[in-house]
């Protein structure tokens, strides 16, 4: 059966399955047809005959599944495929058609992104450049509150002498007589068409007669440069930024790549976070814990704010100051969460251990440690 059946022939049709068709599907379908144009049954009927032979064809086929494979495929691209293996085709194949193959497709676009080369009309593909990468070291105020900052990069960059062309300022590269300025040449190996980045021009599609002197006609050299980085309010860390256009430059006139900040916060003495949230830790006294006090607590981005500690707080208790953590791209603002703990003096003398004294012997009823042994002794 030659490969021209294969792309002429609908056997799913033939058949009356669909492509999704179970092997079982198929032999029953087969089964079917098969006793209905059987010659047998049809003696003398030439149209019977025919039919049956496009049956048994078309059952062959898809009832193997290496063959099966192999048609689908062949159907799906619409080409000729080089095969003398288990698909059924003669030795040593058909040639491949590439054209066939990829219908109006153009064989430079397709091949070209493969190696940077070029596309229709021999012109050199545009490639973008390589993102960079670079890291920043911010304050926690800074992250907090967003800041612009400055990275320096030392990267390839288009040359100033030549501005990327590569060629002595006056003069201009020309398109490469090897691969007619597409940057990449076509192997033939056993029917199939291979390409390869053009030796001639190394992939570029032009060739410098007379090279710059700064970059030796490569067209970037090596560079310091400062790179402006617009940090966000409430930025992570580890958070990475991307600054667009200001990675390594593009080839064929491509567009620059981006480059990739990594940030890191440092941490705060005292302030710590929670998503958006900021945490404070504050030490209250006893007496405060107790009877309850007003206290003055420090925020990130202002002045104190007053906090009110109800009688009876215990030590460990959280309080929330709504708006006063850290802005959300924009949305309502993180909370402050102030954690209390009751501060144990570490000498007592005078009147103060007097005054405990007497509340110590005022308060020897309430043990609270009362239920402890009890709710030890519980399964």
């Amino acid at each position: 059966m030659s490969a021209r059946d294969y792309l002429d022939k609908d056997f799913y049709a033939v058949l009356g399955v669909t492509k999704s068709a179970s092997a079982d599907d198929i032999k029953k379908a087969y089964r079917k047809l098969a006793r209905q144009y059987h010659p047998d049954a049809n003696a003398g009927d030439a149209k019977s005959e025919e039919k049956f032979k496009e049956l048994s064809e078309a059952y062959d086929v898809l009832s193997d599944d290496a063959k099966r494979q192999e048609y689908d495929e062949m159907r799906q691209y619409g080409g000729q495929f080089r095969a003398g293996g288990p698909g059924g085709f003669p030795p040593g194949g058909a040639s491949v058609n590439l054209g066939d193959l990829f219908g109006d497709a153009d064989l430079g676009d397709m091949l070209g992104g493969l190696f940077g080369g070029a596309g229709r009309g021999g012109r050199s593909r545009a490639t973008k450049g390589e993102d960079l990468k670079a890291r920043i070291t911010l304050s926690f105020r800074d992250a907090a509150a967003g800041i612009t900052t400055s990275v320096q990069l030392r990267s390839e960059a288009a040359c100033p002498t030549c501005h990327g062309s590569g060629a002595r300022p006056g003069t201009s590269p020309h398109t490469c007589a090897s691969c007619g300025g597409s940057g990449q040449t076509v192997r033939q190996q056993g029917g199939f068409g291979f390409a390869q980045p053009c030796h001639a021009c190394h992939g570029r599609g032009q060739v410098v007669d007379d090279p710059c002197t700064s970059c030796g006609g490569v067209g970037v050299t090596m560079q310091s440069r400062t790179v402006k980085v617009r940090v966000p309010a409430g930025v992570n860390d580890g958070a990475t930024l991307r600054v667009p256009g200001k990675g390594a430059p593009g080839r064929g006139g491509g567009p620059a790549g981006d480059l990739l900040v990594t940030v890191h916060v440092s941490a705060h003495p005292l302030f710590g976070r929670k998503a958006q949230n900021l945490t404070l830790t504050v030490p209250v006294t006893f007496a405060e814990a107790t009877l309850g006090a007003t206290i003055s607590v420090p925020t990130l981005d202002g002045g104190p704010v007053s906090l009110k500690i109800p009688a009876g707080t215990p030590s460990g208790r959280t309080f929330r100051v709504k708006g006063r953590g850290l802005d959300d791209k924009g949305k309502k603002p993180g909370d402050l969460l102030v954690t209390v703990e009751v501060a144990v003096p570490q000498r007592v003398s005078g009147e103060a251990r007097k005054a405990l004294d007497a509340f110590a012997e005022a308060t020897a009823s309430d043990d609270p440690r009362a239920d402890l042994m009890a709710l030890a002794e519980k399964e």
